[in-house]
């Protein structure tokens, strides 16, 4: 392939400054259309996507029109179609053809999810942002930055250029670091923020809550399960039809974009209410005889978090008939292609903590062996002193997925990660097949469930 040529030949300066003209080519090609549109960048590990929907819908719900880019989709006016491009953030030049038909079609806005590796290859250059939002910050994608601290700092040159507002969640660890950097207007979100009393700025030049630029939305009175949310913002209940306590931050970042933006906390109450879902985000598939989730969670900080939803919600699920105690079964596996090994036996101890049955399989192994990436998995399970007799290693996704669903019994949980509604696993020499998890499991779930 082209790419990987390029790769091989060029140091990396040569690369950087290959990637820059690439960008500006775009720009230049696409007549420099964020200076038409406003544009606002949302970052961060985990639940960029999600924040990005949301921000959109109640942007449109103020009665603006909306275009968004995410791993889930590309939208813009009346058009939307699923991001099957397999890149959260695309290139150079689909990001500057994806913002000129927004501006053709009349988008007062364009929301984008803005990632690492996008920035560290500049694809994020020649376009004008008004606002970027930090959703959190957990370690990932370690081994292509050298290390956490380039990851965060890549994560950081979106809030260098961006003088316009800035959005922070100030719960996350790393917000003083993001909050460094000057802005016309900055936000911070959070739950119950009242009890930081401003701790959190004493890395960041002093900033306070009295500063008179500064803003805050807080949650409070937060109640959450696998399939709704709800929380309120200054006296007004706000309900979602989303699961885990992580979604409660993905609105707190939606609802800042709104308010600074001018738009009522009633209409992004309104907005929220309106999203039914989103595509392999927790993602019930199957509600009985037993649940089944799809999850597109593949980083340690993600994958914990949604375990933890589904573990905490048991005495909501279906009850046995058989009065048992209800199980989670869980099918995981990791990316390949060099990508963040470091993680693998990380996944498998988090795995280990939560679920009774355990089938790790493949994923996207790209060019590595899928059994050993497996075998990377299965040793942080084995370090957790996790039970071999309820592990299976079965490398065929849809065998795994069909075991799964075989274990299951009334009033069990089967969460299936890594890829949620991702159309295809991607093999070596950049070979594709496709694939879906949510349909698979429908297809396994008809056959094993057809009456006799």
């Amino acid at each position: 392939m082209l790419k990987e040529l390029i790769k091989k030949i060029f140091p990396d300066f040569l690369l950087s400054w290959y990637h820059l003209l690439l960008a500006l080519i775009g720009a230049i090609i696409y007549r420099f259309p964020s200076c038409q549109t406003m544009v606002i960048g949302i970052t961060g590990t985990n639940g960029k996507s999600t924040t990005v929907e949301m921000a959109a819908k109640i942007l449109e719900e103020a009665g603006y029109k909306v275009a968004c880019l995410s791993s889930i989709k590309f939208k813009y006016g009346e058009k939307e179609f699923p991001n099957s491009l397999r890149m959260t953030m695309p290139g150079r030049l689909t990001v500057q053809k994806f913002l000129r038909q927004a501006v053709n079609s009349h988008c007062q806005y364009a929301v984008l999810e803005v990632t690492s590796e996008g920035i560290k290859q500049h694809r994020h250059r020649f376009i004008k942002f008004k606002t970027a939002v930090l959703t959190n910050l957990t370690p990932e994608h370690i081994e292509a930055h050298g290390g956490f601290e380039n990851y965060r700092r890549a994560k950081t040159e979106l809030f260098q250029l961006t003088k316009g507002i800035q959005i922070v969640n100030l719960d996350d660890e790393n917000a003083a670091y993001f909050l460094d950097f000057s802005a016309r207007q900055k936000w911070g979100y959070g739950v119950n923020l009242s009890a930081l009393d401003g701790e959190i700025f004493s890395e960041a030049k002093h900033l306070k809550f009295a500063d008179k630029n500064w803003k805050v939305v807080s949650a409070t009175d937060v109640k959450t399960s696998p399939l709704e949310t709800s929380f309120v913002v200054n006296n007004l209940p706000f309900s979602l039809k989303l699961g885990g306590g992580f979604n409660v931050y993905n609105a707190l970042a939606a609802i800042a974009v709104g308010l600074s933006e001018g738009v009522e906390l009633k209409t992004c109450q309104a907005g929220l209410k309106k999203i039914n879902g989103l595509p392999g985000r927790l993602e019930e598939v199957i509600a009985e005889p037993f649940r089944v989730f799809v999850d597109y969670a593949f980083t340690p900080n993600a994958l914990d978090k949604v375990y933890a939803t589904l573990r905490q919600n048991f005495g909501q699920v279906l009850p046995s008939a058989e009065n048992k105690e209800p199980k989670m079964i869980c099918v995981l596996g990791a990316c390949g292609g060099g990508r963040d090994k470091w993680k693998r036996p990380v996944l498998g101890a988090i795995a280990a903590k939560y679920c009774d049955r355990i089938i790790i399989t493949n994923e996207d192994p790209y060019d590595e062996d899928p059994v050993q990436i497996l075998s990377m998995i299965k040793a942080g399970m084995v370090d957790a002193g996790y039970p071999a007799a309820n592990f299976y290693e079965i490398l065929d996704r849809r065998e795994a997925i069909k075991k799964a669903l075989n274990l299951a019994t009334p009033a069990d949980t089967v969460i299936i990660t890594g890829k949620g509604c991702e159309p295809s696993i991607c093999l070596a020499g950049g070979k594709q097949i496709p694939w879906d998890d949510r349909q698979t499991v429908r297809e396994e779930a008809t056959a094993i469930l057809r009456p006799a």
